[in-house]
C-alpha cells in the first residue's frame, strides 16, 4: 500500500471553516487520501464533496473523553450516518475505562458498531498498558473495525512515536484481526514510517500534505 493510502486526512479544529473543509476535501482528491476526518457539523458537505472518489468520509465524535452519555452518543452517530459518514471514529468512554466499568463500556460500543464501520478512540495517553490491553480486547468484542490511539487534547499527543509505537503493538495484540489507527501529532513521513512499522494501518494526520511533499524530496 502507499502512504497516501494510509492517511485520514483529518481537520478538528473548532475553528475551521467552510473553506478550510473544502480545502481540505480538495487536497484529499489531489493526493488520494484514504478518507477525510472531520467534526459532525461538516459531515454533510464532506460526503457531498467526495461522492464518487472512493475517499472515505470519517467523523470524529465524542472528543476529548467519551463521557456523553450513552444516548447522546448513538444520536450523534445516527446524524452522522444520515448525513453521509462512511466510518465513525468515536472516542471511548474514558472515565468508564478508569473505573473498570467494563461491562458499561462493552454495551455503549457495541450498540454504536452496529450504525456505522466503527473505529474505536481508545485516548491510549490517559490509559496504563494495562487498560490498553483489557479495552483494545473490548472493542474487538465489541464489533468495530479498527482501534485508535489518540485524538486531539489526548497526553499521547506529548509523548515519543516509540511510545506511541508500544501502544500500537498493545492493541495489536490484544485486538486481533482488528485495524489499527495511528494518531496524535503524525506529522512526518518519518513518524508515518515508523507507525507503519508498529503496525498501523491506518494514520490520522493534519499533516497529510506536508507528508506528500517529503516523498518528493
Amino acid at each position: 500500500m502507499k502512504i497516501n493510502e494510509y492517511i485520514d486526512h483529518t481537520n478538528i479544529g473548532l475553528s475551521a471553516n467552510k473553506e478550510d473543509i473544502i480545502k481540505l476535501c480538495r487536497e484529499a482528491k489531489e493526493y488520494q487520501f484514504r478518507g477525510v476526518c472531520v467534526r459532525l457539523k461538516w459531515v454533510k458537505l464532506v460526503s457531498g464533496l467526495l461522492k464518487g472518489t472512493g475517499i472515505k468520509t470519517v467523523v470524529m465524535i465524542d472528543d476529548p473523553i467519551g463521557d456523553s452519555l450513552h444516548e447522546e452518543r448513538v444520536k450523534l452517530a445516527n446524524k452522522a450516518k444520515k448525513d453521509g459518514a462512511d466510518d465513525l471514529d468515536i472516542v471511548v468512554n474514558v472515565p468508564d475505562v478508569k473505573h473498570e466499568r467494563w461491562g458499561k463500556v462493552e454495551k455503549d460500543l457495541k450498540e454504536l458498531c452496529k450504525i456505522l464501520p466503527t473505529k474505536v478512540i481508545i485516548g491510549s495517553g490517559y490509559l496504563t498498558d494495562e487498560e490498553i490491553a483489557r479495552v483494545s480486547a473490548i472493542v474487538l468484542k465489541a464489533g468495530a473495525f479498527c482501534v485508535k490511539t489518540a485524538t486531539d487534547k489526548d497526553p499521547l499527543e506529548n509523548r515519543e512515536m516509540a511510545e506511541k509505537a508500544v501502544h500500537l503493538m498493545i492493541m495489536r495484540e490484544n485486538a486481533p484481526g482488528l485495524k489499527i489507527k495511528a494518531s496524535g501529532k503524525v506529522q512526518t513521513l518519518k513518524d508515518v514510517k515508523e507507525m507503519i512499522k508498529a503496525g498501523a494501518d491506518i494514520i490520522g494526520s493534519s499533516s497529510g500534505v506536508k507528508i506528500m511533499k517529503e516523498l518528493k524530496k
